[in-house]
């Protein structure tokens, strides 16, 4: 699929309560984000670079060179203020004087022509003898769809000052209704599933939340534009050969992290019972228990130099044991436990036996799927300390996919071990009693407090960017169970089964058993949040007060 480059314009005005951004809401009939609250924005047109001839104030090498691009940056911002006339009404344009265009200007009268592509920026330009003024915008950030949507863009993100004599109008087709909000107020809405937004756009609006007025938002973004990172192809070995690593692929951030010259000399694929050191004085250890749920296997970590700290021993397996005593030299310290699933955790008992080591983890839940022998002689607390000789790790209860699951922060390398909070490739299965959405998502938001740099997850490689990671899952549960909130609003009363059947209707029936767990786990999270209700074997929408 290709990736299309496009162009988001942030527009932010001040009020007495502080800045206002606005939103649109993209028409419900959308094949990409439908119903889904955003700025303006849209695919960079090939006839976008014409407008250059009628824009000031910087040159486009300059734009490019903050870009990080090799040419075509302007090209970026016009195509978001052309977007940003299209969908909301607003121009960013001076006339003959140098004056910033009103709502009044003759202009406006095109703006059918260009929704419509019958009339370009530049004819726009030429024919009401318009400049875009580009130094009102500063750049702001930088986005890539991830695999998975029937669209991929490329997106470049802007903002910059609305006008104050233009009106907001959204177009009535791709854009069905506008609102003026606080990012305050608008990150609330969406935290209680009342908004459909992006992570694109929910991380901007942390950022514009931080700023009191306008002026000190557009300082700062016109001196602050976003670090580039990697987006070429790695070089990589898997099987013995040479090969080159996509950004999507699995292996990519671990090979940048590991090699960034990009020589190509680390491994593109998880060999159980292969060492590999992640990070300084982290190996990598996993377990040959491959399989649908476990990935290529279970990763067991291993922290240390001299004395060990062994993270998660996974399975009891005897040749898994072996090579960690063989590793370490058994002179392992401790054992940390995220939770007590079966992959997870039996192996600390051997590891025990062996070397006296002293346990952390929180005691299993009941279930068949935990471990009920596992015996801890520390339960830490979230925010606790403990002492390695690869640095300080902080525990961090993290409830969701099990409720005594925790991840642990090493302070030093803003490395966190996910445990199953947090996998590559997949989403982690919620499932009810002990499985709690509800304490998922607000134990997602809680690490997007952490510092974090790299994601060591329990089964895949080292993942990078994990702001976006994180975001991303808030976001993709929030959708599914905006989906299921319809629905119920639609068929209540109904039962689990139908519900699944209609909010899973983009999944194969073949899953749709497993689906209901997790329409379960939403079911109960609207419940919690006063919106769902159950009686006689039956769930209902619960009217609003």
């Amino acid at each position: 699929m290709d990736i299309r480059p496009a162009a988001t314009l942030a527009l932010v005005r001040d009020t007495p309560s502080g800045i206002e951004i606005l939103l649109l809401q993209r028409t419900w009939d959308a094949v990409f984000l439908p119903g889904y609250y955003v700025f303006p924005g849209g695919a960079v047109d090939q006839k976008e670079s014409r407008g250059r001839s009628h824009a000031a104030g910087l040159a486009d090498t300059e734009i490019s060179h903050t870009m990080s691009l090799s040419e075509g940056g302007a090209d970026y911002m016009l195509a978001a203020i052309r977007e940003c006339f299209e969908e909301a009404g607003v121009l960013i344009a001076v006339d003959a004087d140098r004056r910033l265009i009103g709502g009044d200007h003759p202009a406006h009268d095109d703006r059918k022509a260009v929704f419509r592509g019958e009339l370009s920026l530049a004819g726009l330009c030429r024919r009401h003898q318009l400049t875009i003024p580009l130094d009102r915008l500063a750049y702001l950030s930088h986005w890539i769809t991830p695999p998975g949507p029937p669209r991929r863009f490329d997106t470049r993100f802007f903002v910059t000052t609305a006008p104050e004599n233009q009106y907001v109008s959204h177009d009535g087709e791709e854009t069905i209704d506008h609102l003026w909000i606080s990012p305050a107020q608008a990150l609330e809405e969406h935290r209680a599933g009342e908004r459909l937004m992006t992570l694109p756009t929910v991380r901007t609006l942390r950022v514009l939340r931080d700023f009191d007025n306008v002026e000190s938002l557009m300082r700062y973004a016109w001196a602050n534009p976003p670090e580039p990172y990697p987006s070429e192809p790695w070089p990589a070995i898997r099987r013995g050969k040479a090969v080159v690593l996509e950004p999507d692929s699995p292996a990519y951030d671990e090979a940048v992290k590991l090699d960034p010259e990009g020589e190509g000399r680390t491994k593109a694929e998880i060999i159980p019972g292969e060492p590999v050191e992640v990070a300084a004085g982290v190996i990598r250890l996993t377990a040959p228990n491959p399989g649908v749920m476990t990935g290529p296997g279970t990763n067991t970590y291993i922290l240390g130099s001299e004395r060990f700290t062994v993270l998660d021993p996974g399975p009891d397996h005897a040749g898994h044991i072996e090579r960690i005593l063989e590793i370490t030299g058994g002179k392992i310290d401790s054992v940390v436990v995220t939770h007590t699933h079966l992959d997870h955790s039996p192996g600390t008992r051997t590891l025990k036996d062996k070397t006296g080591c002293l346990v952390y983890g929180r005691a299993a839940p009941a279930g068949a799927s935990q471990d009920q022998k596992f015996a801890p002689d520390e339960q830490p607390e979230h925010g606790d300390l403990i002492k390695t000789d690869a640095g300080m790790l902080k525990a961090l209860h993290t409830p969701g996919h099990a409720s005594n699951h925790l991840c642990f922060l090493l302070l030093d390398q803003e490395l966190l071990f996910s445990g199953d909070h947090i996998m590559q490739g997949s989403t982690v299965v919620i499932n009810p009693p002990d499985g709690d959405m509800k304490a998922y998502l607000e134990s997602l938001y809680d690490l997007l407090a952490e510092p974090i740099r790299f994601i060591a997850p329990a089964h895949g490689f080292l993942m990078g960017q994990p702001e976006t990671i994180i975001d991303y899952l808030i976001t993709h549960r929030l959708a599914r169970e905006h989906k299921i909130a319809k629905a119920l609003d639609k068929l209540s009363p109904v039962s689990l089964k139908d519900l699944t059947g209609k909010a899973y209707g983009d999944v194969p029936a073949a899953i749709h058993g497993v689906a209901a767990r997790s329409a379960l786990a939403h079911l109960l999270k609207l419940q919690a949040d006063g919106r769902a209700r159950q009686k006689n074997g039956l769930w209902q929408s619960t009217p609003a007060t």
